[in-house]
């Protein structure tokens, strides 16, 4: 019995929208518009213990779509957070697992999400391509490896 106390825990406790906004700051006139805009994703990933063995991980996603510097169509942001239950991992591994299992489970709820917005905003859809969070998790790891001359920070 005491083996199963053991064994490594992951689960989907909650998923929810933390956060959501939708600007469209040229309305109405912006809808003349027919030129195609310049689409840009930024995307981010926060996680923070909320108590033994639970983490709320947040993946945000800004949307923002412009015909020229000074003109935009939309913008979009969404926090799609959710709450994971994380217990008996080693400590070296719990970091990959908040950043890049977390966000991979909640990034097709982001992609609906903002899909949705931009269509009640009165746009088409704007379907975002697949992510591979562990190369982004990797890149970052490097970028901060770099900034520390080499030495890469435990947290």
């Amino acid at each position: 019995m005491a083996e199963e106390n053991t064994q490594p825990v992951f689960s989907i406790e909650k998923l929810y929208v933390k956060d959501l906004s939708v600007e469209v700051p040229g309305a109405p006139q912006i809808f003349l518009e027919r030129e195609n805009p310049q689409i840009n994703v930024q995307l981010s990933t926060a996680g923070r213990a909320i108590e033994e063995g639970l983490y709320e991980i947040t993946l945000t996603v800004t949307v923002d779509a412009k015909i020229s510097e000074e003109r935009t169509l939309f913008m979009i942001e969404i926090a799609q957070a959710g709450i994971f239950q994380i217990r008996n991992v080693p400590q070296e591994d719990l970091e990959p697992v908040m950043m890049v299992g977390c966000p991979n489970i909640l990034f097709p709820y982001a992609r609906e999400a903002v899909s949705d917005a931009v269509t009640r905003a009165g746009f088409q859809p704007v379907l975002l391509s697949p992510v591979n969070f562990e190369s982004l998790y990797h890149a970052q790891r490097q970028q901060a490896a770099q900034r520390s001359n080499g030495e890469v920070p435990i947290q």
